[in-house]
């Protein structure tokens, strides 16, 4: 290499230096979003579209107003989600002290004192005389940002504050959930208690035929033994059933941020949650929607951050300060001019043998993104996961009800054609409770896949993430 090769290059080394300091750069890797394994349509999606269900507001999926008004309590009182608003306070807090440092620091200090050789509070040698002293200064600092260390913390910070309103959404977008599924049980609680008032009032019906013809001497007491005994079977679920539904009312409440007590519902569930066709979306857009993926990804972006961060220790820091006021070691001449102090100056200081510290802090930010990118990859694919899931579930429970419904209908009619067999004497005792006993599991069985499949709904809804977006739209829900 020549001397003037030589020289070209370090003139292009300084030049690159100084544009470097002028731009202020910043070290450390800049963020870019990590690929994520994502299919064209979700799976046993059969009509994808570019709209979504997650796209309709709450109260257009549940309709019911007063589901309504229990997810307007919940979202107001709700304990879960305001400790969720006082972390996104507190992340709000940080990313301003963050803010803070882009800014000069200024600050005030101020004695007066009064000894024999001292000044200022310390032993200074004055000759052994008395005298008094005083100051008033104002102090400025500010660090210049050369290398984006401070650039990063408040990237990290941002970050971190976005990442805690996800956080907040996301617990709204699982109370919402928690709230409609709980409503939809004690709905569904409801039917199963009628069912069980008509099975019993039926049993009932059938031990009074049976004790009639035992006393006309048309039947054994075998015959009311089994009937007393269908009867006791059929009014011992009445408890069970008020059991949960107690249960599920105080979990309502706590949900609702209440005392425990009765829930005020109605006796059928919305029918139009059972709609035949529910767009599920885009996976690419559920990526963008889903509060718990952004969480992830807004963490993966301050961990990214601190890398940066990391690498900036290794650098010198230059700050600058300046200093403003009046120092007199005589109180006398505090206020003649001779006692006017100001200063301004410049420092720099940087490491030169940390023992590893630094390193080791640089490889602990280096795994703490690998850690967070990991996280942000899992979850995204937990999420395509959770809509499939929810697909599948609604599909499947939909065939189920309809061979349900066909049983239950096929029974209906077993039970009449027995129990008119049996008053005309063509059938044996046997025969009618074999009916009934067969209809009211069959009933409970046909209730609970109804809401079972509502159920699924709410969880495609859930998975798909819908239902947190725009809180202050809360005020165009209509009132019940």
């Amino acid at each position: 290499m020549s001397a003037r090769a030589g020289q070209r290059r370090l003139a292009l080394l300084r030049i690159s230096f100084c544009a470097a300091l002028l731009a202020g750069c910043a070290v450390g890797p800049n963020y870019m979003r990590p690929p994520v394994q994502s299919p064209a349509v979700f799976r046993s999606d059969n009509a994808p579209t570019n709209t979504s269900f997650a796209e309709l507001a709450w109260w257009g999926v549940y309709q019911d107003p007063l589901l309504q008004a229990l997810i307007r309590e919940a979202f107001t009182n709700n304990y879960d989600l305001r400790i969720a608003m006082t972390r996104v306070e507190q992340a709000r807090a940080v990313a301003m002290q963050a803010r803070s440092q882009f800014v000069p620091s200024v600050n005030y200090n101020g004695n007066v004192g009064r000894g024999r050789n001292d000044l200022f509070g310390e032993a200074y040698p004055n000759g052994g005389a008395t005298a008094s002293s005083a100051a008033a200064t104002l102090n400025a600092f500010w660090e210049v940002d050369l290398w984006g260390r401070v650039r990063r913390l408040n990237v990290s910070a941002r970050a971190e504050f976005l990442a805690s309103v996800d956080a907040r959404n996301g617990v709204r977008l699982s109370l919402l959930s928690e709230v409609a599924s709980a409503y939809l049980q004690l709905v569904e609680l409801d039917q199963e208690l009628e069912i069980t008032s008509r099975t019993t009032n039926s049993f009932g019906e059938s031990l009074k035929i049976f004790s009639q013809r035992a006393e006309g001497g048309t039947a054994t007491s075998l015959e009311t033994s089994r009937a007393e005994a269908a009867l006791a079977d059929a009014q011992a679920g009445t408890p069970a059933v008020l059991n949960q539904m107690t249960m599920t009312e105080n979990q309502l409440c706590i949900l609702l941020g209440r005392v425990p007590g009765p829930i005020a519902r109605k006796d059928a569930p919305p029918e139009n949650m059972l709609t035949p066709q529910i767009p599920a979306g885009l996976p690419s857009a559920l990526l963008e929607r889903r509060p718990d993926v952004r969480q992830a990804e807004q963490t993966l972006r301050s961990a990214n951050a601190l890398i940066g961060v990391s690498v900036a220790e290794f650098f010198p820091t230059i700050g600058l300060t300046a200093l403003l006021g009046k120092i007199s070691p005589e109180l006398s001449a505090f206020t003649l001019g001779g006692a006017n102090a100001w200063g301004v100056a410049a420092n720099a200081s940087g490491p030169l043998f940390e023992g590893g510290r630094l390193v080791g802090q640089y490889r602990q930010a280096k795994a703490a993104r690998d850690e967070a990118r990991l996280r942000y990859q899992q979850t995204a694919l937990t999420a395509l996961g959770d809509v499939s899931d929810a697909l599948i579930m609604r599909e499947r429970l939909g065939e189920i009800r309809l061979q349900q419904s066909r049983e239950v209908t096929a029974l209906e009619t077993a039970v009449r054609v027995s129990s008119e067999r049996y008053l005309a004497g063509k059938a044996s005792y046997y025969e009618v409770l074999e009916a009934q006993q067969q209809l009211f599991p069959a009933q409970i069985s046909l209730a609970r896949t109804q809401r079972d499949q509502q159920l699924a709904v709410v969880a495609l809804y859930k998975a798909l993430g819908g239902g947190w977006k725009d809180e202050q739209s809360n005020a165009k829900a209509p009132k019940p």
